[in-house]
This record gives structure tokens, sequence and C-alpha cells, in this order.
């Protein structure tokens, strides 16, 4: 909800904005009407003047398009970081453009990798040169040399990995460079992205508008900066959550003079001090946590629903338990493909995990996967390099095993297909799928780090760089959560500032008697991993469950049988045992016991 495009309904704040000069940045909390903003000064500059709109995503691209057409601004053209580089890289060019990520299993093959006495090693190598590639070219730097790629891995396996073959890992991603730069094979978008920026190109513009700057990428802000441009760049550097994509806070880089946007026509003040307090255990980080945020919201309806949480693995949880225990007639919508929550960005599979688990090697798709003896060799290519996706991936197979085809088919035949989210009852979604979005009700799922969770982890880690940032980020993601509402949000009772009250439009929920336990034990477990919206920590599972990685003996099984066949309940056999309840409940079904 923003207020009408008219001079005398802007806030004084905006004003500023509309009649500047200059060079600007803008730190626009959320809900602020920031596209309002900028519409309107567009419309305050001279109808000759050519004027560069760059927008985040192709979505809010098309969006930002109709809005300026609406206003009869022709001399607004609106682009992407990606779209602006196309037209400059890939027309007219030799060019062929790789649509989908390289898998690694083609990494390894088109660069001849050899394993190098470590087990997957050829693997392993691939996915960190794959990372590599795209460090290098979302960064502002002229050579991959200048650039040091351990900076950027945190788990101390993977760390390890690369620091042992960093010099390979540079030198095939070289390789790989060369092979796009010659057109030899098909180029990524992060390539044609970094060609751009190393051509030093000349808008032709005499304003440019850098929308959502606290996520851009550091080469195409470099481009940004050179232009001779009129600049503006607006923001807000607490809702920077791609820093697993190299993003940086272009707000804290931006020499420009700073204005504000602090009103939200959003949410009500209640949830405005509900973020406001969120924000505030940066000050365990000694980061800033400043933020003048007014909550001007006035909405009262419940139209739209919306369930968001921190992970895929969180989500797809929820709607398990929502599928399951709620109306067979209730609709859902996922934001992204739903596809996209089953498979991982480089083309493996739940299934492909699911079939390497039940060593049905014959059904695995994925060439990788194709390849290792079990899942504890999952374990450790996971470790190695850092990819929560996969291990996402392992933690769902391990609770729900054999169940997952008719789990995922049961999502499936409730879930609205297209865009026609308003007809669901229940919108699912991650943090990541969602930013820019709002809706009527908010329930969070209870995989965010917690301010008790934070606290621990400074007082047990040393304070690294890396940590640190991850650490300031988890906060941005469960900021910009909360900020998605218009009205009301039901958050889980450990993620409450201390002594915050409920209200009308705060609800506090405590764990349901039957939640999956493994929403809380995964918030608990996070940042020994964190990439991406999915997050895992293998160690994490196994220090909760220290049996769940044992075999099943022919004594164990003998004993799950007697306790099962004496009414013990499924809660109560995993922790006899040592296991999660979807471990116990697919041994059970293996062993087609039945209730006596």
């Amino acid at each position: 909800m923003t207020p009408k495009d008219s001079v005398m309904q802007f806030t004084r704040e905006q004003k500023a904005i509309i009649h500047s000069e200059g060079n600007i940045k803008i730190n626009a909390v959320a809900g602020s009407g920031k596209t309002s903003t900028l519409i309107a000064y567009a419309m305050a500059r001279p109808k000759t003047a050519r004027i560069l709109y760059l927008a985040f995503n192709k979505s809010v691209k098309l969006e930002a398009i109709q809005k300026f057409k609406v206003r009869g601004l022709t001399n607004v053209q609106v682009e992407t970081a990606h779209s602006l580089a196309h037209r400059h890289i890939i027309r007219n060019s030799p060019y062929k453009i790789r649509s989908q990520p390289y898998k690694t299993h083609e990494i390894a093959e088109m660069l001849s990798l050899s394993s190098n006495g470590e087990k997957m090693g050829e693997y392993i190598l691939a996915n960190h040169i794959n990372k590599f590639l795209s460090y290098y070219c979302n960064s502002n730097k002229s050579k991959p040399e200048e650039l040091n790629y351990a900076d950027v891995v945190n788990d101390p396996k993977a760390k390890g990995f690369v620091n042992t073959y960093h010099s390979l890992i540079l030198h095939h991603a070289k390789i790989l460079l060369r092979k796009m730069e010659k057109a030899e094979i098909d180029v990524s978008h992060d390539f044609y992205l970094k060609k751009f920026q190393l051509s030093s190109p000349d808008l032709s513009y005499d304003y440019i508008l850098f929308d959502e700057g606290q996520d851009a990428s550091p080469a195409m802000l470099d481009v940004f900066f050179k232009q001779k441009a009129t600049k503006l760049i607006v923001g807000d550097s607490h809702q920077q959550i791609y820093g697993w994509r190299f993003a940086v806070n272009s707000l804290e880089k931006a020499n420009f003079k700073p204005l504000n946007l602090s009103n939200s026509f959003r949410f009500n003040q209640n949830i405005a001090e509900l973020a406001r307090d969120i924000l505030k255990r940066k000050a365990h980080l000694n980061a800033d946590v400043n933020c003048d945020i007014i909550g001007q919201g006035t909405s009262n309806k419940t139209k739209t629903r919306a369930v968001i949480a921190r992970t895929n693995l969180g989500l797809l949880l929820n709607a398990i338990n929502h599928v399951r225990n709620e109306n067979t007639d209730k609709k859902i919508y996922f934001e992204g493909n739903i596809n996209s929550y089953t498979y991982a960005s480089d083309g493996a599979s739940l299934y492909d995990v699911l079939n390497l688990h039940e060593n049905k090697k014959h059904n695995i798709r994925d060439k990788m996967i194709r390849r290792m003896r079990d899942t504890s060799e999952l374990k450790e290519y996971v470790e190695k390099t850092e990819d929560a996706e996969l291990a996402m991936m392992l933690q769902i197979v391990e609770e729900y095993g054999s169940e997952i085809p008719s789990i995922i088919k049961n999502i499936k035949s409730k879930h609205i297909d297209g865009d026609d989210k308003k007809q669901a009852d229940a919108i699912f979604s991650t943090v990541h799928r969602c930013k820019g979005a709002e809706y009527d009700d908010v329930r969070l799922v209870n995989d965010f780090i917690s301010e008790e969770k934070l606290k621990k982890i400074k007082s047990d880690q040393k304070k690294e760089t890396g940590n640190h940032r991850q650490l300031i980020e988890e906060i941005n993601l469960l900021y910009v959560a909360v900020t998605r509402t218009t009205n009301t949000i039901h958050i889980p009772e450990a993620l409450m500032p201390d002594g915050f009250p409920a209200s009308e439009q705060i609800h506090i929920t405590e764990k349901a008697e039957d939640e999956e336990p493994e929403l809380t034990e995964m918030a608990e477990g996070l940042f020994s991993t964190v990439n991406q919206e999915k997050s895992y920590s293998v160690e994490e599972v196994r220090k909760q469950h220290k049996d769940a990685y044992r075999a099943w003996t022919t004594e164990l099984d003998m004993e799950l049988t007697n306790k099962f066949q004496e009414g013990i309940k499924v809660k109560e056999l995993a922790t006899y045992f040592g296991r999660t309840e979807g471990a116990i409940r697919s041994r059970i079904k293996k062993l087609q016991l039945k209730e006596a």
C-alpha cells in the first residue's frame, strides 16, 4: 500500500528525494513507497531527459515497465543488470547462453578432472570451480588471480579442500573462462555480465535509477559508479540477503548524499516496532542497528495468507504437515516453480537422493549421484563443498524415506498451477522467493535464527569476518520475513524479542504437538553451512541423533518390532533408538510391521 501519486500526498522525505539534485542514495524501509517515489522523481525531470531504471529481476522489470507506461514516461528505459549486459554483449555475437547452470558432472567431464586421490574428488573440485567462476564474474576485479576464493568458503572441511587445491581450482576456472570467451561452450549469465563490466561501457543516459541497491553485484556496481549520468541508488541496508551470490551493500559504498524513506505504508506501528527490535540484535555483532521505521499501514483485510520459512527444508516440512492436517479441499501455492523445491540448482533431484538412500542406483538420473556408493559419500561431498541444496534433500530423505513420492504427489495435487495464487488458501514461500511481496496474514516457520542461538554462536566461535557477515544476514532474513505482512503476523515464541507483547496484529505461536521436531533442531543446527536459502549441518544432526547413522542390525530390528507391537508410539521409539521419527517410520514400513 503506497500513497497516491500526488505531490500533496507525498511525505517530506519523499519530496526531498523528488526535488533533489546531484547523486543521492536512499535508505528505504520495507513498504515505504519507493517505486512511487522513483516514478515521481522521473516525472519531475525534463521530458527530454534520458532515464535508465535498473530493476532487481525480470518480474520487477515487467511491473515497472507498466507503471512508467501508465504515467506516460516514454523517456524511461527499464532494464535489469543482465538484460542491459545482454543487449551490449550477446546481441550480434557468436555466443549462445546456457539457460541452466552447468551441472557438476558436466564441468568434471568438460575439464577432464581427476580425483587426485580424494573420494569423489573430481566432483568436489568441479563444484568449487563453478563457484569460483561465479565469484569472479560477480566481482569488480579484472583477473581471477586478484581474488582469494577461500575467503568466501566457511565450512572447515570445505575450506581445507579449497586451500589444498586452490591453484588447481584457479587454473581450471581460467580454462572454463577461455572456453566461454572463444564461444567453444555456451556462456553463463554471470559470464556476459562480467564481460559487460570489463568492457567499461559508456551508457548514454542523463539519469540512472538503481533499485534494490543493497543486493547489487560488485560487477554491476562498478559499471554504475563509472557513468557520467546523475545517479540515484535506493535500497534497505537491513534487507541485504544475497551475500551468498556475492552481492554487496552498495549503500555503504556509494559516496552520495544520503536521504531516507522511513515511513512504511504496508504495516502499522506494532509491526514496525517488532521489526526494529529484531534489528537491535545486530548489537551483539557490533553492527549498525539504526533503523527509523514508522508504521503508517491501516489495512485490516485478510485475503492472502502466507507461510514463510528461512529454508526449503523448513517450508517443505511445514507444507507436509499442512496437507496432512488441513481440509483436503484447500488449495496451496508455492512462490516460484514448485519443482524448484525438490531440485538442486545443478539438476540433482530429491528422487535421486532417495534412490541412493534406498540403493536403487538404476533409477538415479544424475551422473554424479549415481557414481556415489551410498549416502555416506554424499555426506562427505556435502561437507567438502558446502552444497546445502543436496544436504537439505538428504535431510528430507532420512526423515521421510519411501514416503516421499506420495508426500510430494499429495502436495502437488493441492497446488494451484500458473500464477493465480490469489485463489490459494495458503501461499508457501522462502524469504528469498517472496522478497518484494506482501501478504495480509503471515505465519513464520520456526527455522530462523533466534537471539538465544545468535548469542550462543558468538560465544562459542571465533569472531571470523565471514561468520560475522552470515549472522548479520540471518537477522536480515527474519526482518524481511516479518515485514511481508500488511496486517497480522504469527511468530514462534523462540523468535520473539524478550518481553515484546502480543497484540491484535502480532500472534505468538508455541510449538504445536504435531510440529515436526526437525524444524527446531534445524534452527539450532544452522550456520555450520549457510548457503542460498537452504541451511544444513551434518554434524549437528549427528549430535542430536547419535545413532541415526548406525546400520539396522537383526537385533535392533527385533527390538523395534517388539516395542512397536507393544504399542509404543513413534515419537518415543525415536527417542529410545536415538533416531529421527522419519527414520523410525521408514524402518517400520520396511519391516512391514502392523499394530498388534
